[in-house]
């Protein structure tokens, strides 16, 4: 993260006050990642361990779903969910004023 969207007008270190928006920016991307996790937990475990019997009776292109989601679903879920991550977060560093893009949408 940059300092320097956060730091004072004289280029010195930034207020004490300020330093409030590091945490309330740690708490959106921990609750962020918490969510995301569980997300993940519960498709990778829930379903393809603990429910993969009934989740065996559903047939889906003549496949068991509870192997689908042991075998696939899973890695898929993850894939997306890094896409979700990364989206989310761009609007957060955003928020915060700590984006790393510029206004043309390129890399600074």
């Amino acid at each position: 993260m940059s300092d320097v969207a956060h730091e004072g007008i004289s280029g010195g270190p930034p207020e004490a006050e300020d330093i409030s928006w590091r945490k309330r920016y740690w708490k959106k991307n921990l609750r962020l990642m918490i969510t995301l996790l569980a997300i993940w937990f519960t498709v990778s475990f829930g379903f393809g361990i603990l429910l993969i019997e009934p989740l065996n009776n559903i047939v889906i292109l003549g496949f068991p779903l509870g192997l689908w989601f042991a075998q696939q679903g899973s890695i898929y879920v993850f894939v997306i969910l890094i896409l979700v991550y990364a989206l989310w977060m761009d609007r957060i560093d955003d928020e915060f004023g700590v984006a790393e893009r510029n206004e043309e949408g390129g890399y600074k």
